[in-house]
């Protein structure tokens, strides 16, 4: 049962701070304001995204806490009906936890608020917030107050703000560390939280703190601002500094940060990060969303231009005491253990042994381990967060943080306890072995929740954590610390690109029909955070993919050469024979009356049938544009083997060729009279698709289309690596689109 808003706040008078109770209070006022139709809606999105508060996908009219569950209202040309505002349905509301870190008594206050205005699950994400799903509007600020009162804040969780500050999980305790990052990282969230420069951006921006350059548990490459901890010598002294880099991230087009400076003393931080702001406030695009973020800035500015504006703003700014503030005790910052450390057990069960093996890891102190909790799907339930609490104050001084691969780990546990802590957590369902090895793969909620899924991210990786377990006891070693990420569309909140093995979901058609797809990723790199990006090979129906993760396991265990890395197997393997390996998975079943291909992983409905509206297109045209859209796609792997063999200007001229080619089939639907002449390609598809909405994804937009306009723009410029790899993926993201456009307006054809 819910606690009313008078009692709840009988229980914690006093306890709330001022500030956060001062912006619930406007947050509620606003969305009264909303419901008089005194305020406008577009202001009101953007005011409830900065809180985290979100839109949520239908759920095939399932019930919680007695409501009933619906669409939210898609875009304008949407082809799923749903409520007609805001109001009408559940959404979800996000939950900002810097560095990742949580105590005993906010994971009770998270498991209080997922029984009672959610679905009795909260959501751990890659960027180690925590997500509550099925949360109705009118119970935001409640929900907020309550959060606040643990002190815990939902604002900038979304919206065109900073995201939440990330951090290694590991900081303080992690043997490889140059030194702590938490107290850094919580200086910089607080710095930058509700900051005046940092209000006016085009487009998120997402900071990273990473404790050394080695592992992955910071990712600062492929973060709009990424500091890696080192140190260096001066006068015979040892001191603190940052290797920082701007301009990573990933979303539908990957970027790889740039290095701004070898070495940014600790109190330069949070200067540099206001002065990086404000440039990108400044300078920023606002009206192209597709290039807004800081990535893009820096691409055309280049990063020597981009360091020189950002050390003229710092060298203008007024002085702001905080910035030594807040990061003057860090250095003597230091987490404390409850119990004494110990000796590590030397016996026990197999299925101890077995979660030792993988979700225990040494800390720097001796004695004790940090130990992982792996959490399927990135979900845990309202009694496990109330166990998980009483088994961090038993045996911690309540030392829990998140990780971006989804799960929660417990710092400071002393060896000695381990059986203990393990029978604790089997007790609560929380003992699941395999964590950060192929079991334990990453997923971002796709269908299940998002209106931007493609595919069911979610039901695939719960399909494919399933079958790996089965299997846990054959795999080869050389397989087991592989890792899978798996996003529901190209925007890789599943984090695919730097998965050995990832899938993001697109739309094809078999038999006339739409069948659920994922992309296959390949060659990208976790380590060394995150620092390399795979590329797409072939698309693959759904429920092929658990085949295609068992052949490319195989092969990789079968052909390894001397402790080669799964990257490296990929690279020599090349695209071609990868290629060939998979293609037969992608053609249709063998028995046309075998109707498993148009159902989605969890989802007993035929595929998109129930959503898809009938275009006007004329049943004859079907085949040629699936021919064309099909040459399209050969000729973006030609450009994918190119660049992979080093021939940069061909592999950037044969991805705009396979852009052109997609364009090209869509407008020979409505017109023959096209030449092959890039100018007119393109002019008679800005005409007919662009400017009449045809191509706008229900979710996305033009944004897919800007890239054929911007690849036009350039095709007379020389091209680069980066320029080429940059191109190949925009060329497969229009072709996806330009699938989904047909796809779209197609009538299907009998089977």
């Amino acid at each position: 049962m819910k606690v009313s808003n008078a009692k709840w706040a009988e229980r914690l008078d006093g306890e709330m701070p001022e500030s956060l109770a001062r912006e619930v209070d406007i947050f509620e006022t606003e969305l009264t304001l909303r419901k008089q139709g005194k305020v406008d809606e577009r202001l009101i999105a953007e005011t409830r995204l900065r809180r985290g508060v979100y839109g949520q996908r239908y759920d095939n009219g399932q019930r919680h806490n007695g409501k009933a569950v619906q669409s939210f209202t898609y875009p304008s040309g949407s082809l799923t009906k749903g409520p007609s505002t805001m109001w009408d349905a559940p959404g979800m509301q996000r939950i900002k936890i810097p560095a990742g870190g949580l105590n005993a008594g906010q994971l009770e206050t998270l498991a209080e608020l997922a029984e009672e205005y959610s679905d009795g699950i909260a959501h751990v994400t890659t960027r180690q917030d925590v997500q509550l799903h099925y949360v109705h509007i009118e119970d935001t600020p409640t929900v907020m107050r309550r959060l606040a009162a643990a002190r815990i804040t939902t604002r900038e969780a979304c919206g065109n703000s900073v995201r939440n500050v990330t951090a290694c999980p590991y900081a303080g305790v992690c043997q490889d560390q140059a030194f702590d990052v938490t107290p850094y990282s919580k200086a910089m969230s607080k710095f930058l939280l509700g900051h005046p420069d940092c209000q006016n951006f085009g487009r998120k921006f997402k900071p990273s703190f990473s404790g050394c350059s080695q592992h992955a548990c910071g990712l600062a490459s492929m973060h709009d601002l990424g500091l890696i901890a080192v140190t260096r010598v001066e006068n015979g002294k040892e001191k603190r500094g940052f290797e920082t880099y701007v301009g990573g991230g990933l979303g539908a087009v990957p970027y790889q940060a740039k290095l701004f400076d070898a070495f940014v003393p600790p109190d330069e931080i949070l200067p540099l990060a206001q002065s990086i702001a404000r440039v990108f406030a400044a300078r920023g695009e606002k009206k192209n969303r597709s290039r807004a973020r800081i990535k893009f800035l820096i691409q055309d500015l280049g990063i020597e231009k981009f360091r020189e504006l950002v050390l003229e703003e710092r060298k203008n700014l007024p002085h702001d005491p905080r910035w030594t503030e807040l990061v003057a005790d860090a250095e003597t910052f230091e987490e404390t253990p409850l119990r004494p450390g110990g000796m590590a057990p030397l016996l026990g069960t197999e299925a101890f042994q077995r979660w030792v093996k993988n979700n225990t890891r040494p800390q720097r102190q001796q004695g004790y381990v940090v130990v992982t909790i792996a959490l399927p799907l990135g979900d845990i339930t309202a009694n496990q967060l109330r166990s998980l609490a009483d088994i961090a104050r038993r045996f911690t001084n309540e030392t829990i943080r998140a990780t971006v691969e989804q799960n929660i780990v417990l710092r400071w546990i002393s060896q000695a306890d381990l059986v203990e802590v393990h029978k604790a957590l089997d007790a609560a369902g929380l003992a699941q072995p395999g964590a950060g090895t192929i079991v334990d793969v990453v997923t971002c909620p796709g269908t299940d929740t998002c209106k931007l899924g493609i595919s069911s991210s979610r039901g695939l990786s719960a399909e494919l954590r399933k079958r790996l377990n089965e299997k846990s006891f054959e795999l080869d070693e050389s397989v087991q610390g592989l890792h899978i990420k798996v996003s529901g569309c190209f925007n890789s909140c599943g984090q695919h690109h730097v998965a050995d093995m990832g899938f993001y979901g697109v739309s094809r058609k078999m038999s006339g029909y739409a069948v659920p797809h994922f992309q296959v990723v390949l060659g990208g790199e976790w380590e060394n955070n995150g620092q390399s990006y795979g590329l797409p090979v072939i698309a693959i129906p759904s429920k092929n993919i658990p085949e295609v993760v068992s052949r490319l396991t195989g092969r990789f265990a079968g052909s390894r050469r001397n402790g080669e890395s799964f990257k490296d197997f990929i690279k020599r393997t090349g695209k071609v024979e990868l290629k060939r390996m998979l293609e037969d998975l992608a053609r249709p079943p063998a028995d046309p009356s075998d109707r498993s291909y148009f159902r989605d992983w969890g989802d007993p409905r035929e595929y998109g049938l129930q959503d898809m509206g009938i275009g006007e297109c004329a049943g004859e045209v079907v085949s040629p544009v699936d021919f064309e859209l099909a040459a399209a796609e050969r000729e973006l792997f030609e450009a994918q083997v190119a660049w992979e063999g080093g021939q940069i200007e061909q592999a950037g001229a044969t991805a705009y060729q396979s852009m052109l080619r997609a364009a090209k089939a869509l407008v020979k639907i409505e017109t023959q009279a096209v030449s092959d002449d890039p100018g007119q390609i393109v002019r008679e598809f800005r005409a007919r698709f662009y400017d009449t909405q045809k191509f706008f994804d229900p979710f996305a937009g033009g944004k897919f289309a800007q890239y054929l306009f911007t690849a036009q723009e350039k095709s007379g410029e020389a091209a680069t690596q980066d320029s080429a790899r940059y191109l190949i993926d925009e060329a497969q993201l229009f072709i996806d689109a330009a699938h989904s456009c047909y796809n779209r307006i197609a009538t299907p054809v009998s089977v």
